[in-house]
């Protein structure tokens, strides 16, 4: 099993989208090949992170004016639009109060059940979704991390009342596995539970056509 180990708190590693200004022009650039590349001797290709926004570049700005938003706070606004279809905003947290998140996932939850040790002791039910549509909205002080075996596993819980509401599991340490239930209660619909063998972890993990990609965007 090897050394029980307790840690620091893990902080949420909630992904931001970057943008520069808008440039003016068509969509795909004045000035430039289908490729993207400069048309001509002294051409200059746009600095990495620029986009052209052409017809739609005054919008952009208003709509940027109005809300008070940065280049960048715009950009991430749009980004999650499209990436957040279909996913409604989850939020939950431990027993006492003291540990506070949001989670960005489907009304219908995909959760496994593992019968590894530390799973069955503490019922560990959890869906997998990516660090960047998870967030920590209070806590952060008041969580304690427990490690065993591979120490890949970050099993994180409140120092005050020991629930563990989400943790970064083995199979996707770049993801989190947030506990069903542990979310408040009025935004999910169903719940489909599938067993996975924790006893023979590897071989089971290996044999799963899509649980390392659960934390994947």
């Amino acid at each position: 099993m090897g050394r029980a180990t307790a840690g620091s708190a893990r902080r949420s590693r909630r992904g931001s989208a970057a943008a520069s200004s808008p440039a003016g022009g068509s969509r795909r650039g004045r000035g430039k090949k289908a490729d993207g590349s400069p048309a001509g001797p002294g051409a200059q290709a746009e600095p990495p992170g620029t986009f052209n926004l052409g017809a739609q570049s005054r919008r952009w700005a208003a709509f940027q004016e109005l809300h008070r938003l940065s280049c960048e706070e715009a950009a991430r606004l749009l980004l999650d639009a499209y990436e957040y279809r279909g996913l409604v905003k989850h939020t939950g947290g431990c027993h006492c109060g003291a540990i506070r998140f949001e989670v960005w996932a489907s009304a219908d939850l995909h959760v496994f059940n593992c019968n590894c040790s530390i799973c069955t002791k503490k019922q560990n039910r959890h869906f997998i979704v990516p660090a960047s549509r998870f967030k920590l909205l209070k806590g952060a002080d008041n969580l304690t991390t427990y490690t065993f075996n591979t120490h890949r596993a970050q099993h994180t819980f409140c120092k005050t009342c020991g629930v563990q509401s989400f943790y970064t599991p083995r199979s996707n340490p770049d993801g989190y596995g947030i506990a069903p239930h542990c979310l408040d209660d009025g935004t999910v619909q169903t719940i489909v539970t599938e067993d996975i063998n924790g006893k023979e972890w590897e071989k089971a993990v290996k044999e799963h056509k899509t649980i390392r990609d659960m934390s994947k965007p």
